[in-house]
């Protein structure tokens, strides 16, 4: 049995503290939710509570290969360009974290939900998800493959050979930091440099390559070679719809040298620049329109993001504000190249 459920949570920052009366008005509720899940477990032993809202394209019925879920609106830095924290997402980052979904609940949740769309892979994203170790040590046994997003400032802890961690930098010091924050750069090449050698999890970089970055990313290329990271993949921006500033390129023909650059930085540092030659040409045009204009990852991938106490899903996995014509995500291409998509001619991987 299957049991949507929705709470949503007082976000009054003028609550009273931990012990006052507003504290005791809630323990109402959740007590009786307490002893709803307790008579259900009896009932129904394999009973989860599915914490979730599909809306738009994204439905109850429908089975998924794979899934992302945004574990926490909490994270420590505050990147310019990052899509997460886009005004009209289901972003706010509580007061407290006990008005976030507790390790147990998500996990039922996430539970019952991959019993439901059927998906064996799962991307856990954030926020910062390493702000939740307890949750994603439970949370990765759910599924044979996990990836984990990090902005890598925080040490990784070694989760077993099922998951791939992906690190993101966006390019040498001063251009990472003038997008991540100060002193971040170093953090991260530090953080991978301390990786010890039985470390089983898996590691890889990648960049969100932007108008900003796109002429010094053989610098980024270089010195994570340094590290102990086993390969990268370059991502480009996903500009808001109408969006002009200094990350986006206006046209797709515009960004068609960085995506160029990328094909050579491949055919320089084989093996270790993993973006495939197809998903690249792919990204040029007239077939990047083609394939954002029927997106494969609608139905490969269910994006489940935070909100409050439950789980709700966006337009698409980038959020609510996203230009399509424009999109630049490594997902997209990558499984459109898989599926077969499109025509890419010879003569564009040169």
């Amino acid at each position: 049995m299957s049991l949507s459920y929705s709470r949503r949570i007082d976000k009054n920052p003028l609550r009273a503290p931990v012990d006052g009366p507003t504290s005791r008005a809630r323990e109402a509720p959740q007590a009786a939710e307490s002893v709803l899940a307790f008579r259900l477990s009896l009932e129904y032993p394999n009973h989860h509570m599915i914490r979730a809202e599909l809306s738009g394209y994204y439905r109850a019925d429908v089975k998924y290969p794979a899934a992302m879920v945004n574990v926490t609106n909490r994270c420590n830095l505050s990147c310019e360009h990052c899509f997460i924290y886009r005004e009209g997402n289901p972003n706010d980052a509580p007061i407290s974290v006990r008005d976030e979904l507790s390790d147990a609940e998500m996990v039922d949740a996430l539970a019952g939900l991959r019993d439901r769309h059927g998906f064996t892979s799962m991307l856990w994203m954030g926020g910062e998800p390493l702000l939740r170790r307890g949750l994603l040590s439970a949370g990765v046994g759910l599924f044979p493959r996990n990836t984990i997003t990090t902005n890598g400032t925080i040490p990784l802890i070694d989760l077993g050979p099922t998951v791939l961690y992906v690190v993101s930098i966006d390019g040498p010091e001063d251009l990472n930091d003038a997008i991540r924050g100060k002193g971040t750069y170093r953090k991260v090449i530090r953080n991978l440099c301390r990786l010890p050698p039985v470390f089983s999890s898996r590691v890889q970089a990648q960049c969100v390559v932007t108008k900003r970055n796109q002429h010094r990313l053989e610098e980024l290329v270089q010195a994570l070679r340094t590290t102990p990271v086993g390969w990268m993949t370059f991502s480009f921006y996903v500009p808001r719809a109408d969006e002009t500033g200094g990350d986006a390129w206006q046209t797709n023909e515009e960004r068609g040298a960085a995506v160029r650059e990328v094909m050579r930085l491949r055919r320089c540092y084989p093996g270790f620049v993993r973006n495939s030659q197809r998903s690249l040409e792919l990204m040029l045009p007239p077939h990047c329109q083609r394939v954002t204009s029927v997106c494969p990852v609608r139905d490969f991938l269910l994006p489940l993001w935070l909100d409050g106490d439950h789980f709700t899903t966006p337009f698409c996995c980038y959020g609510n504000d996203v230009d399509c014509d424009r999109c630049g995500a490594w997902v997209v291409f990558h499984i459109a190249a898989r599926l077969g998509m499109g025509e890419a001619p010879s003569q564009f991987a040169t």
